[in-house]
C-alpha cells in the first residue's frame, strides 16, 4: 500500500502508515482522503507547483478540479529508494584503502569531492584517532600511497 505524508516539506511516499503523525502533517492513501483532507488552496497550489514537470499554475480555481489533477501527479511520482543503506563517504575512503594498490590523496580527492586537506585530516583524525585504524604508505610511481595495514591474523 502507498500512503503519502504530506507536509510542510513536500510530499513523501511511505509503505505503511506512520505510527504517529505530527501535527500539520497528513495521510493519504486514496483521492478520496485527499478531497476529504483539511488542506487549504494556499497549500494544495503549492504541492502542485511543487511537483516535477507539471505547468506551474497562480491560482487554485476549482479546488475539487485540481484535487483531481494532482493525485495522478502524486501517483505518478518515483519510488523513494530502497531501505538499503548507501555507504558513506567516510566508508567509501576506507574500502578504497583496504584495496590492494591502496589510494593516493588526489584519488580519494576525486572520489569523495573533497579537497586534499580535507582528505588528510579524515585520514589523520577520523581513520586513525577515532577509528583506530593503522594506515601505512609508500612512496610509488603514482606518489605518496596509503593502505590501511590489517594487522596480522592469528
Amino acid at each position: 500500500m502507498r500512503i503519502y505524508i504530506i507536509g510542510n516539506d513536500g510530499i513523501t511516499l511511505c509503505r505503511e502508515a506512520p505510527a504517529t503523525i505530527n501535527n500539520g502533517v497528513i495521510a493519504v492513501a486514496s483521492k478520496e482522503e485527499l478531497h476529504a483532507a483539511a488542506l487549504s488552496g494556499k497549500r494544495l497550489l503549492a504541492l502542485w507547483n511543487a511537483l516535477p514537470g507539471v505547468e506551474k499554475r497562480r491560482a487554485v480555481g476549482d479546488r475539487k478540479a485540481l484535487i483531481d489533477r494532482l493525485w495522478p501527479a502524486i501517483e505518478a511520482l518515483p519510488e523513494p529508494p530502497s531501505d538499503a543503506k548507501r555507504p558513506s563517504k567516510q566508508d567509501e575512503v576506507i574500502a578504497m584503502l583496504r584495496r590492494p594498490e591502496g589510494a593516493t590523496v588526489d584519488e580519494v580527492a576525486r572520489a569523495t569531492g573533497w579537497q586534499r586537506h580535507t582528505v588528510r585530516g579524515v585520514f589523520s583524525g577520523t581513520l586513525k584517532k577515532k577509528l583506530g585504524l593503522t594506515l601505512a604508505s609508500t612512496k610509488e610511481e603514482r606518489g605518496r600511497v596509503y593502505r590501511v595495514d590489517e594487522p596480522a591474523s592469528v
